[in-house]
């Protein structure tokens, strides 16, 4: 079997069958991925790890234009496309549950980040979208760090920037974060 280097290559040459190759060799490690995201669904309605990977598949593989960079940025670019999947799939749901509006909830502060309820994904996605506009690479350490499951030395490669930013970037997005839910719980 080629090297996901190669298949990178030929996917981003848009050669046949490249990109179904490359997602066969990297099956595995998106499902791991996948099972890291739906630990954190809530346990009604929820997705399976599989359904996300494929659904993941579908939207990347139309992505034909993408430059694949390397493996960092392959998985960079599936963490994206699954914070996607789980925001829309939250929305759907509690749409459907609350007749289109929902009311705000809170991150567990016990443990950073650690999404319960559909609402908790919205607001997730909600402040990030601010966040992006603030400072935007801070925003995309956040997304790679928790929807991406990319480890620090991953994130500072892929973004090009040193290891000891990132972490800085890291400490103020998760300070902002928090600072932004509290005053929301507040209001």
């Amino acid at each position: 079997m080629e090297s996901v280097t190669d298949n990178l290559l030929k996917a981003t040459r848009g050669q046949p069958r490249a990109a179904d190759e490359l997602f066969t060799a990297m099956y595995d490690d998106l499902q791991r991925m996948a099972g890291r995201f739906i630990a954190n669904e809530p346990n009604r309605n929820r997705l399976t790890s599989s359904s996300l990977v494929h659904e993941a598949y579908m939207r990347m593989i139309d992505q034909r234009r993408v430059d694949w960079q390397g493996r960092t940025h392959f998985f960079a670019i599936g963490a994206r496309v699954m914070r996607r999947i789980l925001v829309d799939h939250a929305r759907r749901v509690n749409s459907q549950k609350r007749g289109g509006g929902w009311s705000r909830g809170t991150l567990d502060e016990s443990v950073t980040f650690q999404l319960e309820r559909d609402e908790d994904v919205l607001l997730l996605d909600e402040l990030l979208s601010k966040l992006k506009e603030l400072d935007s690479r801070q925003a995309t350490v956040v997304e790679l760090k928790f929807f991406g499951g990319l480890a620090m030395k991953e994130i500072a490669c892929e973004l090009g920037t040193s290891l000891r930013t990132i972490e800085k970037d890291w400490t103020m997005a998760r300070a902002w974060l928090r600072r932004e839910m509290k005053r929301i719980i507040d209001s």
